[in-house]
């Protein structure tokens, strides 16, 4: 008895079910590109009024400077106390005075604890407050933050304010202007979180949480053309009113699972990155 042989589907049903497959692969991936994975990485609900901010600085010939890596919660006096605190000291504003001390400090290698930093804008407004903390003799070498108020009230029902906060590691000239700088190290991520130990150590603080900045950036460039690398983080520390002390640890508010996972990864190869 002969058997049945079976017949091969016809070419025309084939190219149907490949066709459903290629468009059932590409429903997915836009679902996932467009609608999943953006959700996943979104963690602005901690301050809803900064999901349609910018977390890039200008210089003020519109080059793209530094990217925002902090914040603050409170007001201004809460701010420039709680930074005291902290051992950090506003700078002082640029006055030929001070860049005549400051190219003092540099070329003698005294110290200059007040020295100006450069104006940088967000959102067209030059940096409402400025801090730094030196390093060493000199004042080409320190730690800094400039800070903007961006919120007059946020879900605290105080001012927000962002910063950048870099490391200035030697002097130099501007790749793009050609201008005497401060040249930055560029693991930004390390100066954000020297800042926020900082405020943390005189118990000033109340909370902690990290709101979405540039996202994770290999190899950017400021506005003099110096290299950075981030998580793309920006860490948020709640001051207690008044900065005055307080006994208990700040509640840390969670990130995302997605979120964490990045920033592990991140820290795994910050190191390999700041060779």
């Amino acid at each position: 008895m002969n058997e049945v042989q079976p017949q091969p589907k016809p070419r025309k049903s084939r190219l149907f079910g490949t066709l459903k497959f290629v468009v059932l692969l590409l429903a997915i991936y836009f679902v996932a590109a467009y609608l999943v994975l953006p959700r996943l990485w979104y963690h602005h609900e901690h301050q809803p009024g900064l999901a349609t901010k910018p977390a890039l600085t200008t210089t003020t010939s519109g080059i793209p400077g530094d990217p925002l890596n902090v914040g603050i919660v409170g007001n201004q006096a809460d701010v420039v106390l709680a930074m005291h605190k902290a051992g950090w000291h506003p700078a002082d504003p640029i006055t030929l005075k001070s860049s005549i001390e400051i190219a003092g400090s540099v070329v003698f290698d005294r110290p200059y604890a007040d020295a100006p930093v450069s104006t940088l804008l967000y959102e067209g407004r030059k940096q409402d407050l400025a801090f730094e903390k030196s390093i060493g003799e000199s004042a080409d070498k320190r730690n800094h933050v400039r800070f903007w108020k961006v919120i007059d009230a946020g879900v605290e029902g105080r001012p927000v304010w962002l910063g950048s906060a870099t490391l200035d590691h030697s002097v130099g000239f501007n790749d793009y202007t050609g201008q005497f700088t401060h040249h930055i190290a560029p693991d930004v991520d390390d100066e954000r979180d020297r800042l926020i130990a900082d405020l943390v150590a005189p118990e000033v603080v109340t909370g902690l949480y990290n709101v979405s900045g540039v996202g994770p950036t290999l190899n950017g460039r400021n506005g003099e053309g110096d290299r950075y690398f981030t998580d793309g983080e920006i860490h948020v520390a709640v001051l207690s009113p008044g900065a005055a002390p307080v006994s208990a640890p700040p509640e840390v508010k969670g990130d995302t699972p997605i979120i964490a996972l990045k920033n592990g990864f991140w820290k795994s190869v910050s190191g390999w990155l700041s060779q």
